[in-house]
């Protein structure tokens, strides 16, 4: 946080508990979007909130002068745990320093620059955690838990317990709960005790605080600011490039419900655009025309104004949302989720801006914790978004600088790669899922990113580049396991490309490519089936074991095939060396493991607790890799 944002001297009678520092960990938007919720209640329970990147701070900055309060220095961590128990792209090297901390023996207890590195060097510091994770992960909650312990050992002390929260049952509702029941009284227990907090007389309703101020201008190209300047959360905004599609077609036959799509991206003139075989390509995808039609109408916008976004100096500035000058209409259109269902948090922000009593009283009602269950019927299930909520209370208006507040930002998808970057460095390819569901009005809710790629074909779509977990081992005589079932099988195609590029181009020794697929029925949804076949009779593709789930009475799956060969995997893997590759779903991921842990225990006649050693150490020295998504 630039030091010029932070008051020299808080104003004790409004905020009595001192300064609080916000950190947050997020991969998909929620974590912060919890901090930011907290920043708008600091105030009324007495704390001028600061809310901070993890990307943005180094382990010393904990302790921040600015942010103290009697050389103590406040913090909450809110703390998402992404993939297989992973922290998060912004965490990812604070999440490094921590571990080199609290691993380091007695010589390394200080650092070259003389910074204390050992297990008192954040004293002074007093936190408590809140962890936002999925029961369907094994690790469920994994970087909570880091964060919670790791900061004792290095000397912080911990003012409540952990919280945790549960994205595959009710995770607002986890921290909800959380928040009033124990964050906050423990906060004004410790720190505000009997002071009264200020708060204002109510004679007049106010509209919420917003960071920004809107500056409408001339026409102007958007202007060049460093990555330095711009908000953590938007650095790919700034980052993407602009590709065109080339290819799109269907991979499912006409029988076939439902739609899987190849994709091509042409990067071959785009800057700064390279990737790895089997990388993460991110997406990010925009609305469509006429939605960005409906909420400018709404609010009485006019779609071809320009603006610039500045920062409204009674607030704290984070940077630049999205570059600016921008007409109404793009930044609507690439920027803005208007689609997606919002959190309780945010209808309770939307009725701030309703005028009619009853759009009000709706908002605040689904916003409660009593509303909870009317919230996720009306809202999450019937997939309303921002978009429709406008259509249900159309008293909302909104400033557009406050409705740059309240509205999400639009979040990258990802999808790895189904292409080798040796056989194809000018294209990328994607094996796209389309998201399509019945709403309960009878219309169709379409993913907002699948959608748009399957409709991509000879426009542009916006990309970065993400590494992945998926790598061939140096080795090329160890042979390749490879679990993927439907859409999963996109890296196992890549890496069968180069395999093949090895094989045939580099003339090098390759070792056996087993593939385990699965799908419903082989005359519907058996996707590159051609391409598997001309593998196998090329030699590529040693062995390839197809599940068809819907083609008998009893439904077959690959953990089921895997189990069958039990034998032979086991050898593949024990005495070959066999690099192991999943990616699909969540359930299917922990079945393959489990058919995995099975085979360990009976073929090489281990307890279970050395069965699961035995994998975790494959993970580690990374022949065991998954990519699940729930």
């Amino acid at each position: 946080q630039e030091e010029e944002d932070v008051p020299k001297e808080l104003d004790r009678q409004q905020y009595p508990g001192g300064h609080l520092s916000i950190y947050f960990a997020s991969q998909t938007g929620t974590a912060e979007s919890f901090a930011n919720q907290l920043e708008r209640e600091g105030a009324e329970h007495g704390f001028f909130v600061h809310v901070i990147d993890l990307e943005d701070v180094e382990v010393e900055n904990l302790l921040d002068e600015a942010r103290k309060d009697e050389s103590v220095s406040k913090a909450l961590f809110l703390c998402s745990t992404y993939g297989e128990g992973e922290p998060t792209d912004n965490s990812v090297q604070f999440v490094s320093e921590m571990k080199s901390r609290i691993g380091g023996g007695e010589e390394e207890k200080k650092e070259d620059n003389g910074v204390q590195n050992g297990e008192d060097s954040l004293a002074g510091l007093e936190y408590c955690v809140f962890g936002l994770g999925n029961r369907q992960y094994e690790h469920y909650n994994a970087m909570g838990h880091f964060f919670d312990t790791s900061l004792e050992k290095v000397g912080a002390k911990r003012i409540a317990e952990i919280g945790l929260g549960d994205d595959d049952a009710d995770l607002e509702g986890d921290f909800e709960t959380w928040k009033d029941g124990v964050f906050w009284p423990t906060l004004k227990k410790l720190y505000v005790k009997e002071a009264i907090v200020s708060t204002s007389n109510g004679a007049t309703e106010e509209l919420p605080e917003t960071p920004y101020v809107v500056e409408y201008v001339s026409a102007g190209k958007p202007a060049k600011i460093a990555l330095d300047d711009v908000h953590s959360s938007s650095r790919y905004y700034f980052s993407s490039v602009d590709c065109p599609v080339k290819v799109v077609r269907e991979l499912r036959s006409k029988e076939a419900e439902g739609s899987t799509v190849h994709v091509e991206v042409d990067i071959s003139q785009a800057k700064g655009i390279t990737y790895q075989t089997a990388d993460n390509l991110g997406v990010l995808p925009e609305n469509d025309t006429a939605v960005v039609t409906a909420v400018a109408n709404a609010l009485k916008y006019d779609l071809d104004a320009h603006f610039v976004v500045k920062s409204n100096p009674k607030h704290e500035w984070h940077g630049a949302p999205f570059p600016s000058p921008i007409t109404v209409r793009e930044c609507l259109s690439r920027y803005c989720d208007l689609t997606g269902s919002p959190r309780r948090s945010d209808l309770k922000l939307l009725a701030s801006y309703a005028t009619d009593p009853i759009d009000k009283k709706a908002l605040l009602r689904m916003s409660s914790k009593e509303g909870r269950a009317e919230y996720k019927d009306k809202i999450v299930q019937s997939h309303v978004g921002l978009v429709e909520l406008l259509k249900l209370c159309p008293s909302i208006q909104a400033p557009l600088e406050h409705f740059l507040n309240f509205c999400p930002r639009m979040v990258p998808r990802y999808y790895t790669i189904s292409s080798s970057s040796s056989v194809y460095p000018r294209t990328i390819h994607l094996t796209v899922s389309v998201t399509e569901t019945a709403k309960k009005d009878g219309s169709v809710y379409k993913g907002i990113c699948s959608s748009h790629l399957a409709d991509s074909l000879d426009r542009t779509i916006r990309i970065f580049d993400r590494e992945s977990g998926f790598r061939l081992p140096s080795d090329t005589t160890k042979p390749i396991l490879m679990i993927g079932p439907g859409t999963g099988i996109a890296p196992m195609r890549a890496l069968l490309q180069e395999r093949e590029y090895q094989k045939t181009r580099e003339n090098k020794n390759v070792g056996k490519n087993v593939l385990y697929f699965g799908c419903q029925n082989r005359k519907k949804d058996y996707i590159y089936q051609d391409e598997l076949v001309a593998y196998q009779k090329a030699g590529v593709l040693s062995d390839l074991h197809v599940a068809f789930s819907r083609e008998q009475s009893d439904k077959v799956y690959v953990q089921h095939l895997l189990s069958q060969r039990a034998k032979e995997t086991w050898n593949l893997i024990d005495d070959q060396g066999a690099y192991v590759y999943v990616c699909g779903g969540v359930k299917m991921g922990h079945d393959v493991q489990e058919a995995l842990l099975k085979m360990v225990t009976t073929e090489d006649n281990r307890s279970a607790q050395d069965a699961k050693s035995y994998l975790d150490q494959l993970a580690k020295d990374g022949r065991y890799v998954q990519e699940l998504w729930a």
